[in-house]
């Protein structure tokens, strides 16, 4: 432990206020990417006055550190009040002005501090992370208005990141809006337009399993590998330079769902990669009618969600006339440029965000 930090215990104290009288109905629970989200807990027979408080500006954590990501599941309550698990351990700041909440959410951020919870984790079939070792962690605690300042710098990024978000999803719902308008609304599937016509997708798509990539060879940096979930880490090798279609073949939740891929990304064999084989084919228009389909029902896993190729080739898709499509082509594309901008742009801030976060280790307690 550096010499000027302080043991976090002199700054917190527990809360661990139970929900007597049913003061509080919201359940929620916490992501390992450490914010409060729905819980999937069945509360029918449960009786909700034994779970705990937590209310604006105080912390509550899992203790669980098993079978967790390498991440402990704690968040910072900024809503309104809810309650969470009774195996939840809730704390707070003593006093603002010496600690602020922000500020040591900040912390709690940090890859650091996930692998010293994990460390300090004691227990036999499952591991716990428990108060005790809470008030034991280290840290830089500056002058309060030095956390005001890096917190102030940290939200301004983080707001960002937030509106680029709210940019990206205004734009796919107008990609999505024009879809609709120009294929969907007002076409008679059994009276189809001069034109159109269905085929099977085998005769105009090819289709290949992404590859299995062992995490040990994962990076820190480099070609992102992206399973169709999300990018799950770096590799040195890339499959594809253009984004690819993407229909997601195995998993709990999202099986029959469709993605595009980043650039220059290596896929995994959670997804099936869709290649347009056809030059009168629009890549874009494809993506997009997949997306409205009821791929979900090809799901022919038993014990495990599973969709296979040849599930996929013998579904039929939608044809519009070859210049229709490549019109929405154009759009499309257009509208996916700037979807690209701005991700790329998050990118930059959340590695600048990352930047922020590291150097809280050097800052003088």
């Amino acid at each position: 432990m550096k010499s000027s930090y302080k043991l976090l215990g002199t700054y917190i104290e527990p809360a661990n206020q139970l929900n007597d009288g049913m003061e509080v109905k919201e359940l929620l629970g916490i992501s390992n990417q450490k914010f409060f989200q729905n819980s999937h807990t069945n509360t029918i027979d449960i009786d909700l006055q034994t779970y705990r408080i937590v209310r604006t500006n105080q912390f509550a954590y899992n203790r669980a550190t098993t079978r967790n990501g390498d991440k402990i599941s704690i968040a910072l309550r900024q809503g309104n009040d809810c309650i969470v698990s009774p195996s939840y351990r809730i704390f707070r700041s003593k006093d603002e002005n010496i600690l602020n909440s922000e500020y040591l959410m900040m912390w709690f951020r940090r890859p650091e501090f996930d692998r010293y919870a994990r460390l300090k984790s004691h227990g036999s079939a499952h591991e716990f992370f428990e108060y005790e070792q809470m008030c034991q962690v280290a840290l830089p605690i500056p002058s309060i208005t030095k956390q005001r300042e890096i917190v102030k710098e940290y939200n301004v990024i983080q707001n960002r990141i937030a509106l680029n978000q709210q940019l990206i999803q205004k734009l796919e719902e107008t990609a999505q809006a024009i879809y609709k308008q120009w294929f969907v609304e007002g076409i008679d599937l059994e009276k189809l337009p001069e034109g159109w016509s269905f085929e099977k997708l085998e005769k105009f798509t090819k289709m290949k399993y992404g590859k299995m990539l062992d995490s040990e060879l994962f990076l820190e940096k480099g070609y992102p590998v992206f399973s169709g979930y999300g990018v799950r880490g770096y590799y040195s090798e890339y499959m594809y330079e253009e984004p690819q279609i993407l229909v997601l073949c195995r998993g709990v939740s999202g099986t029959g769902e469709v993605r595009l891929s980043p650039r220059f990304s290596y896929i995994t064999n959670l997804s099936i990669v869709v290649e347009v084989d056809k030059p009168t084919i629009s890549k874009m228009y494809l993506y997009y009618y997949l997306r409205n389909s009821d791929l979900k029902s090809l799901d022919s896993g038993s014990a495990q969600s599973m969709i296979t190729t040849g599930d996929l080739y013998f579904q039929d898709a939608l044809l519009p006339p070859s210049e229709l499509q490549m019109k929405f082509d154009k759009v499309a594309k257009t509208i996916m440029k700037e979807i690209e901008i701005k991700n790329q742009e998050n990118q930059k801030l959340t590695e600048l965000k990352d930047l922020l976060l590291s150097k809280l280790a050097t800052i003088e307690g």
